[in-house]
């Protein structure tokens, strides 16, 4: 049952309903984000945990609304003067948990007689990518790179075509909060004891700064690595080829409207607010001599399915903002000696030794 489930509810009234479920030792933990239709009505977060890890359940939640004016859960007593006065809010609801089959269905009566009913989808445990990838050359994906600015857009590079994934959530967790108030703190202090600099998590940039140095150490996070350079991201997916590779797959690069995204939706600086999100963030590079070379920046998201959501809002903007490139895997040599002849190689990638060594084995062993 643990999963992101997403759908629509209907009852007293309707709208959006996200549920992150975890499994924690004998049992799951929730959160529920409602999104009423009505903007007159407030949001709401809802938590619960249940009794054991059984597909059907009853189970008590504690709610509270969501303030419009700071996008984060208060209480009702400072959020209600900015709703009408025969607005009023739930504090407490029994629910109805039943997985049936592929579904996961949801009812809910809360301590001020509103009913929610409500039929939930998970994303799928395929890693594929669903889009479909338009396939060239290197030759032609170099020469296809002059209509793109790189300015407008960011790009990734993956060795397959898997699906746009955190690593948190490819790891099976779905509860952020307990991902910031358990685990970071650990790794906060183990690692202030090798850090040459003492991160202040409580100063949103080296909090910021602090995520995306685990993140480029091989921690689970969930943020997702781009850069603003298409070759840089070509490296990328081409660096787990084999040498000399002559099969048959394709590496993929994906390209974002980077411009267009932060233009029509805004940009949360917080891994988990009440309601999906993806946001592009720019960290500074505190012990993370990574960054610079790479030309990277970060999206922040508390989404499993990213590329399902995107494609909901190409929908709804009428334009494309992912669009995905796959080139066989056996240009890896062209390649990786064009990348080599722009200054784009392991050492200079990964500042360290590794990356040196990666670097000259690339070069003397690459018969």
């Amino acid at each position: 049952m643990k999963g992101q489930w997403i759908g629509e509810y209907t009852g007293t009234n309707c709208g959006t309903l996200l549920v992150n479920l975890d499994e924690v030792e004998d049992h799951l933990e929730g959160f529920a984000y409602i999104q009423p239709s009505d903007k007159t009505l407030p949001s709401s977060v809802a938590h619960f945990d249940t009794k054991s890890l059984d597909k059907n359940q009853k189970v008590k939640a504690y709610i509270s609304p969501i303030s419009p004016r700071t996008g984060f859960q208060g209480k009702w007593d400072d959020v209600k003067k900015d709703y009408s006065n025969d607005v009023s809010h739930s504090s407490k609801a029994e629910l109805t948990i039943e997985l049936q089959g592929k579904k996961l269905k949801i009812i809910a009566e809360t301590d001020i007689g509103v009913e929610l009913i409500s039929e939930l989808t998970t994303s799928s445990n395929s890693k594929e990518s669903k889009i479909s990838g338009k396939k060239m050359s290197w030759v032609e994906f170099k020469s296809y790179l002059s209509d793109f600015s790189t300015k407008k857009h960011l790009f990734r590079g993956q060795e397959k075509s898997w699906r746009l994934q955190t690593t948190f959530h490819r790891h099976g967790r779905y509860l952020i909060d307990r991902f910031t108030s358990q685990d970071v703190p650990k790794l906060h202090q183990r690692l202030s004891a090798i850090t040459s600099h003492y991160f202040d998590l409580a100063v949103p940039a080296q909090n910021g700064a602090f995520f995306n140095l685990l993140q480029h150490h091989g921690y689970p996070t969930p943020l997702l690595d781009w850069s603003y350079s298409p070759y840089v991201a070509a490296f990328f997916a081409f660096r787990g080829v084999p040498i000399n590779y002559s099969g048959d797959s394709e590496i993929r690069i994906f390209i974002f409207d980077n411009t267009l995204w932060q233009k029509r939706f805004p940009q949360i600086d917080n891994l988990n607010p009440p309601y999906p999100h993806l946001s592009v963030m720019e960290f500074i590079a505190i012990d993370n001599p990574r960054m610079v070379p790479q030309q990277a920046l970060t999206t922040v998201t508390n989404i499993d399915d990213i590329e399902s959501y995107l494609q909901t809002k190409q929908i709804e903007l009428e334009s494309d903002i992912l669009i995905a490139i796959d080139i066989p895997a056996k240009d890896r040599e062209e390649a990786m000696r064009d990348l080599r002849f722009m200054g784009i190689t392991a050492g200079s990638m990964f500042p360290s030794i590794d990356g040196v060594c990666e670097e000259l084995k690339e070069i003397n062993f690459e018969q």
